[in-house]
């Protein structure tokens, strides 16, 4: 004998796995960033050499004042230089990117995904497929800087402290101090 809650259970348990299926393919949309391997277009090679590259990821984006132009296909080390090296891939639209233009690595927010952002130079020479960005600037690692300013006294350069007079007496008057201008000793 069957109880009146067959149905209704039958009906709740196939609603919440359809949810389940419905909140995976969002999850995986999202993951990917809406791409799933099937190319829309044709593209091309650019590597770049970094020191640091931070929370720089494969798959993340490649920019030019805030719009997306390509992705991050590849992180590697060099052996020898121990640099690394990241191969980005870039939309065939944007295949007149001037020889001089430098990348860095970016992070969109204080918090937010690393991303690199290329500043286009003026050159009349294009980097061609599969050649080195030759100018970057590498990560700024958020937690050292906090770091240097809090317990470094303020991360001042050293050369700079040294140039800079402690008192009145190493050779500055304060503003306060009466001048001694014309007063021959």
């Amino acid at each position: 004998m069957t109880s009146a809650r067959g149905p209704r259970l039958e009906f709740a348990v196939g609603a919440f796995l359809l949810l389940a299926l419905a909140s995976l393919l969002v999850l995986a949309i999202a993951s990917t960033n809406g791409q799933f391997g099937f190319s829309r277009g044709g593209t091309y090679p650019l590597t770049a050499r970094f020191s640091n590259l931070g929370q720089l990821r494969p798959n993340a984006p490649v920019k030019v004042g805030g719009v997306t132009i390509g992705r991050v296909t590849g992180i590697d080390l060099d052996p020898v230089r121990f640099d690394s090296i990241v191969t980005m891939k870039i939309d065939d639209r944007f295949n007149e990117i001037p020889a001089d233009t430098s990348a860095a690595i970016l992070t969109g927010g204080l918090l937010g995904e690393s991303y690199i952002g290329l500043a286009v130079g003026g050159d009349l020479e294009v980097l061609q497929p599969g050649e080195e960005i030759a100018f970057t600037s590498p990560a700024v690692d958020l937690m050292q800087m906090v770091g240097k300013y809090m317990f470094g006294g303020g991360g001042g350069d050293a050369d700079a402290d040294a140039a800079t007079p402690a008192s009145p007496e190493a050779g500055f008057a304060s503003p306060d101090a009466p001048s001694n201008e014309g007063v021959t000793p």
